[in-house]
């Protein structure tokens, strides 16, 4: 039986977004992570969501200075879920983010999740900024 999970990977060049990176408002963005596993990737999902309670996901990266705690008006959510095609081993994600001109700015998470074939999951959360 299959016993090891899929692989998320930000950190090479053109990975985006880096930790602490700053995403402007009105403007889009490719999202850049290679996902990998040992038999074949099918899923993934993005989730995009605010952090103005500073709450933590377990795999953070680098910590960002964050800007005080507040009360969401409009803040930005994606959430979106997507198939790769043909199963591969390796897949690079290019998923395209358009950041609306009125949302809150503030501290975000972007957070990733990866399916494999036979059901394992992982999941990788970066920590951003929109202004």
């Amino acid at each position: 039986p299959d016993t090891t999970k899929p692989t998320i990977t930000v950190q090479y060049q053109g990975g985006f977004p880096q930790s602490c990176d700053v995403l402007e408002k009105g403007k889009e963005y490719i999202l850049k992570l290679k996902v990998t596993d040992n038999i074949s990737v099918e899923k993934y999902a993005v989730d995009i969501h605010h952090n103005f309670d500073h709450h933590t996901h377990d795999d953070q990266g680098a910590q960002c200075e964050l800007d005080p705690i507040k009360t969401p008006i409009n803040a930005f959510l994606y959430r979106e879920s997507f198939t790769i095609s043909n199963s591969p081993k390796e897949h690079e994600i290019n998923q395209k983010i358009n950041i609306p001109n009125d949302v809150d700015s503030g501290d975000y998470h972007c957070s990733i999740s990866v399916i494999d074939g036979t059901g394992w999951q992982s999941r990788t959360s970066i920590d951003i900024k929109i202004q």
